[in-house]
Parts: structure tokens; C-alpha cells; sequence
């Protein structure tokens, strides 16, 4: 996949860097640790500017976070009503949580999408929770922007200041994304097993 990568890079530059971003963020398994640092390493050798590869892996990334949220908020909360009357279990949230969370989001939902955009893995899921509880398009666009700036520019820097040894990022990043999912597991697992007791 990486030599794939490279390819469409090198013969698209600025729209292909869009384009896979735009693909990773629709289709996770498409890493952006891979593409950004790739674009950072090709702007490194002066076939793009690193300004432009970034700014051209954010426009990519934010349209697939907008095409997420604009489904999710079409869908809406108030259709999974009776799945979540009935799963509430497994799915360790009850109707009361929605609303609660509904209320929560109104207040922090912005520092929930500019963070989560700079997380591995939470990234590409945060769309979701803020169309289906209809965020404000405003508010989510510009945090979306921010933290979906800040992470592919972290990510073009590293590609630009370690070259051809990019894949050293995956070092640091591939552990801290194990960490987060085991830690999203663990705490499914508790809210599950503790279900009875809290309701």
C-alpha cells in the first residue's frame, strides 16, 4: 500500500494528497500517518511545499469529516430510539444518556471535536456523535478544521525533518493507537459488566 501511496503522490502531488486523505477518513484502514508523512517527505525534496501539502491533506480529510457528519445528522439521534430502548445494554447507553449527552454537547461539543481530531483512531469517529446530535455546522467545521490542521501538520513536519526514516512515526504513533483502543475496550467492557448496577 505504501508504495501505492507514494505513487499517487508523485504523479498527482497536491490533488492526490487530497484525494488519500480524503479516502482515509472515509475508509480508515487507509492510514494518514502513511500519507501525511509521504507528502512531508516529498515536499522535503522540493517536489511540493509543505504549506501546500498541508493545506491540501486538511481539505482532503475535512471533506470525508463533512460528508460523516452531514449522514449522521440526516440519520439523526431520534431514529436509533428503539435500538437503544432495546440494546441499551450492550450498547451501555440508555435514551436518558442521549439527552444528557445532547445537552453536554451544546456546552463542549467543540473542544470534543477539535481534541478528537488530533487522536489516533477517535479521529475518524468523531463525526458521527456530532451530526446525530446535530452540532452546530459552524461550530463543527472550524473545530473539525483546527484539529484536523493540527494533526496533518504534526504528521508533514515529521515526514520533512526525518526523511526517508518517516516510518519511525509508526513507532510512536502505532503504540499510542493500541493504547487508546485497549483503553476504549476496557472501558466498554466495565460499563457493560457494571450495567445492572447502574440501571
Amino acid at each position: 500500500m505504501t508504495e501505492w501511496i507514494t505513487n499517487l503522490i508523485e504523479q498527482s502531488g497536491y490533488l492526490g494528497v487530497a484525494f488519500l486523505m480524503f479516502l482515509e477518513t472515509v475508509f480508515p484502514p487507509i492510514p494518514s500517518e502513511v500519507i501525511m508523512t509521504l507528502a512531508g517527505l516529498e515536499a522535503q525534496r522540493g517536489s511540493m511545499t509543505l504549506p501546500g501539502v498541508i493545506a491540501a491533506g486538511t481539505c482532503g480529510a475535512m471533506l470525508g469529516n463533512f460528508f460523516w457528519y452531514l449522514l449522521a445528522r440526516a440519520l439523526g439521534i431520534e431514529r436509533f430510539k428503539p435500538f437503544i430502548k432495546r440494546w441499551g445494554r450492550w450498547l451501555t447507553i440508555t435514551w436518558r444518556d442521549v439527552e444528557k449527552s445532547d445537552r453536554w454537547f451544546e456546552r463542549h461539543g467543540i473542544w470534543f471535536v477539535l481534541i478528537g481530531r488530533m487522536l489516533p483512531t477517535v479521529r475518524s469517529l468523531v463525526s458521527v456523535p456530532a451530526g446525530l446530535l446535530h452540532m452546530r455546522i459552524k461550530r463543527f467545521l472550524i473545530a473539525s478544521t483546527i484539529g484536523t490542521a493540527g494533526w496533518t501538520a504534526a504528521l508533514a513536519l515529521a515526514g520533512w525533518e526525518l526523511g526517508t526514516q518517516y516510518k519511525d512515526v509508526d513507532q510512536y504513533l502505532g503504540p499510542l493507537s493500541i493504547g487508546i483502543l485497549i483503553a476504549l475496550l476496557a472501558y466498554y467492557i466495565f460499563r457493560v459488566v457494571h450495567w445492572n448496577i447502574e440501571h
